[in-house]
């Protein structure tokens, strides 16, 4: 196994990795609305917060020579379903064409207070 760093997302907070390669599988730790130059989440609503998770997703992901193509699975964390639609369509704008499987769920609560945290599962060709 193999674990990877990006210094364009935020720092791993805790005892993890941001992202961890296992064969041909890449576990992406779940991304938060932190902006990694100030390490405090961004302003605004739910969609200024998914543009910033998905920024961090693909510094993630570019560490490992990887991009949002490679992504077979999200799992996506809302404070509130009330807020899917807005998450979804930035969610549509980063994968474009490309559709992976995913799952949505509201939560008690996120870390910092934030309203979404997305987990990405990876995959690539040997």
């Amino acid at each position: 196994m193999k674990t990877y760093h990006s210094d364009n997302a935020p720092k791993a907070i805790g005892p993890y990795s941001q992202m961890i390669q296992a064969g041909n599988f890449y576990y992406l730790s779940g991304q938060t609305p932190i902006d990694p130059a100030t390490g405090k989440l961004v302003e605004g609503d739910v969609t200024e917060q998914a543009k910033q998770v998905f920024a961090n997703i693909k510094a993630v992901l570019e560490a490992a020579e990887l991009t949002p193509e490679n992504v077979v699975k999200s799992t996506v964390f809302l404070s509130s379903m009330d807020l899917f639609q807005d998450m979804n369509k930035v969610y549509a704008e980063f994968y474009g064409d490309h559709k992976p499987a995913r799952s949505a769920f509201a939560v008690k609560g996120l870390p910092m207070g934030c309203d979404v945290e997305i987990e990405t599962i990876a995959y690539k060709e040997a």
